[in-house]
């Protein structure tokens, strides 16, 4: 089959390859799919696209005008597909529901540590001669109690880090996963993770009932001065409202590996450019602030299981095998 790959990276070439070990015609194009690049897709059979290409319902028909039969989602998330248009549309959606859940949960845990011991500080101090400490005063992660909003396989994966460290760990998700019921993990209402963590890190997917969950209402009820965390989706969180809470210390650290707007941001070197993003160049002027570019599924690792799972993808659909494609319904 013939496959055109957008978003596509030097890594992304190298993994796809490896898994696809010649089966397919793998084309690599760098820019984004959207409605200007759609038109890119004609003559394939199946388009593979990662977290901030746009399948709206434009898109998705102009996929269906060029006989596109399945979009293979090299993701776990699909919050950027309208599920509706490419059932309309007669186009199968697939994705990649697990590949490692250590390589994200291990990267929250790197953003809590760096912030709470002001490593990125302390780096930029010993480079420019300066071995003071005052300024980077941290606290035992010992004892502190983290509320992990969502715990499927990711969120598990970082429950089970965090009682290692002795943290009291509180959970809440709509549908409770048995296995961290096995662990000494408390689910407990929504409330009272925000009234009772001193850390609280985001695990969930992006869904109408979850977009701006960390919002000024939520932010009000949380101990001042807490840490957030969020690895999973920037939407979930209310930029402009983290921003009045940092201000006010009320937020007392953030670590972000995705942002809201992250679409013209993430994954391209704009080094030359001048930064036209207002709310993320504020983001940036704080001290309590790390924020790196979507990095943290980037391990060799996830890399090779959403290689492997895309391929699985693309040939469940070549073999007539439906029991093979992971699809999104």
């Amino acid at each position: 089959m013939k496959i055109a790959v957008f978003s596509s990276k030097p890594y992304d070439l190298a993994h796809l390859a490896a898994a696809n070990q010649g089966q397919h015609e793998l084309t690599f194009f760098e820019p984004h799919l959207d409605e200007q690049t759609a038109i890119l897709a004609k003559g394939f059979d199946i388009v593979c696209c990662f977290v901030n290409d746009t399948l709206s319902a434009p898109v998705i028909r102009t996929l269906a005008d060029h006989h596109i039969k399945m979009i293979a989602l090299r993701c776990a998330g699909f919050n950027n597909v309208d599920l509706v248009q490419a059932d309309a549309s007669g186009i199968l959606v697939a994705r990649v529901p697990e590949y490692s859940p250590y390589a994200v949960a291990e990267h929250a845990v790197a953003l809590a540590l760096s912030l709470n011991r002001n490593l990125h500080r302390a780096h930029n101090r010993v480079r420019e001669n300066d071995y003071s400490l005052h300024g980077l005063l941290g606290f035992d992660m010992h004892g502190k109690t983290v509320g992990v909003v969502g715990t499927g396989k990711i969120g598990h994966a970082l429950i089970n880090i965090l009682l290692g460290f002795g943290c009291r760990v509180h959970c809440f998700d709509p549908v409770p996963n048995p296995e961290v019921e096995k662990t000494a993990a408390i689910y407990v209402p929504l409330e009272q993770i925000w009234t009772d963590s001193d850390i609280i890190s985001l695990h969930c997917p992006l869904l109408p009932s979850t977009r701006h969950i960390i919002n000024s209402n939520s932010i009000h009820q949380m101990k001042p001065g807490l840490m957030l965390i969020n690895t999973s989706r920037g939407a979930l969180i209310d930029t402009r409202a983290v921003i009045d809470a940092l201000k006010l210390g009320r937020i007392g650290y953030l670590g972000l590996d995705v942002y809201e707007e992250e679409a013209d941001l993430f994954f391209e070197d704009n080094s030359d450019e001048i930064l036209h993003d207002d709310l993320f160049a504020r983001l940036q002027t704080f001290k309590n602030v790390m924020i790196t570019g979507h990095q943290a599924f980037f391990t060799k690792e996830a890399l090779t299981a959403i290689a492997d799972i895309t391929l699985r993808n693309i040939n469940g659909l070549a073999n007539n095998d439906p029991g093979a494609i992971c699809q999104v319904k």
